[in-house]
């Protein structure tokens, strides 16, 4: 187990995006919360949601004076690789979950559940790949409340991956989903839904000068931003279906004169088939000089290319919650994304952008060329997806919610 490196926040730097009602809120919330320690442990420091979450998370905790530690595991990729057929047997796959898998599992979660010595109040374990560590926690720390946070779809889960998974989150006090849609799979004592957020002081959200955005721009050469641009940002990843944009892009090119695509993904530390498609995507593209795959930009580089794209798409298959989304509608960037998961929570369909089903390519083709076509139906799209994300996805709104549920689940062990 290793602590990654923190930024320097707190709840103050957030007032210009927050209302003092809100403020105090938080502080009220914080102060229920005396003497608390709080553990958040999870697979990866880099290269996913749940990594770019808690990264502000926590040192704004430790700002209200809520003492918040976060540890990531240490493992092989060989537990990398059944840890991603976990996440993707819970998000549908039904590829078989062997003896030997569990066993991987097992050994590398025991072993990084001994390396915690200190002892924590309540522990909140981040996605299936930590939840084997609760057995040995739960030794070492027997009087911890214990919270599991799911981050991924699990509308319609593979039966063998979700018995296995709920052989553990059985024995937790308490479970967080991102959508309410998620909690019939949850075999916990109690469930809640917080819905994650974007930190708009991030390099990646935050304004941005002219002279860095033309900066930027020149290194993204030769994507011109000169001409009509789609975008899409997402881990390379099966159920992100970069495939489904590319062949939607290419309808909407018959209707758009000079029509580009940008497919833009990190690495996930904790992902094992991020480099194959990647590869698979860039073989698909590389004939096309107006589609530019890129990977493992700078954060700066993607918030320019969020800002300066036309329409940003997010055609996902399943998707946990999808806070590209909120990235783009906060830099006031209409959005084209599919009804799953927590995109339809983000997107107001007509408002600040259109749903699509997740295998409806010519929706998504239509809708571009509607958005690209309209230049006002674009500026107030953009402003619409804007007030959307102040009001509901920023990090404050979500800190609030994550403490009214430690709240609750300390009151009741109590």
């Amino acid at each position: 187990m290793h602590s990654p490196s923190l930024p320097n926040r707190s709840i103050e730097m957030y007032g210009s995006v927050i209302d003092s009602d809100q403020l105090e809120r938080l502080r009220s919330l914080a102060e229920s919360l005396p003497d608390v320690r709080v553990l958040h442990v999870n697979s990866t420091a880099t290269g996913g949601g749940v990594a770019e979450l808690l990264r502000s998370i926590v040192p704004v905790c430790d700002d209200l004076g809520v003492q918040t530690d976060w540890v990531v595991m240490d493992a092989t990729d060989e537990f990398f690789e059944v840890t991603k057929a976990i996440h993707n047997g819970l998000q549908g796959d039904r590829s078989p979950l062997t003896e030997s898998m569990k066993s991987t599992y097992r050994a590398v979660t025991e072993r990084n559940a001994a390396e915690i010595e200190d002892v924590y109040d309540l522990v909140v374990i981040h996605d299936p790949q930590p939840l084997g560590m609760l057995e040995r926690l739960e030794e070492t720390m027997p009087n911890a409340t214990y919270v599991w946070r799911c981050h991924i779809d699990i509308t319609d889960p593979s039966e063998e991956y979700l018995a296995f998974v709920s052989g553990y989150t059985s024995r937790v006090d308490h479970a967080i989903v991102s959508r309410s849609a998620y909690e019939a799979n949850v075999e916990a004592p109690k469930t809640s839904v917080v819905h994650p957020s974007i930190d708009p002081l991030t390099k990646k959200n935050r304004s941005i000068d002219e002279e860095t955005i033309e900066t930027e721009r020149d290194r993204m050469d030769p994507l011109s931003f000169d001409a009509p641009l789609v975008t899409q940002v997402s881990r390379f990843d099966p159920w992100k279906d970069q495939f489904g944009t590319l062949e939607a892009f290419h309808r909407a090119r018959e209707h758009v004169t000079g029509l580009q695509l940008a497919l833009a993904g990190g690495m996930a530390g904790d992902d094992p088939e991020g480099l194959e498609i990647y590869e698979q995507v860039a073989e698909a593209a590389a004939d096309d000089p107006d589609v530019h795959v890129l990977t493992d930009l700078p954060d700066t580089r993607v918030n320019v290319l969020q800002r300066g794209s036309d329409v940003v798409v997010q055609k996902s298959l399943r998707e946990g919650f999808g806070l590209v989304v909120s990235e783009a509608l906060w830099k006031r960037t209409p959005v084209v994304g599919s009804n799953v998961g927590g995109i339809p929570l983000q997107v107001e369909h007509g408002q600040n952008g259109y749903l699509v089903e997740p295998d409806d390519v010519q929706g998504v083709a239509d809708h571009l060329v509607t958005l690209l076509e309209d230049e006002d139906r674009r500026t107030a799209f953009g402003s619409n997806g804007r007030a959307h994300v102040r009001d509901h996805f920023l990090l404050p709104r979500q800190l609030a919610d994550l403490f009214g549920v430690f709240v609750t689940v300390l009151e009741r062990d109590s």
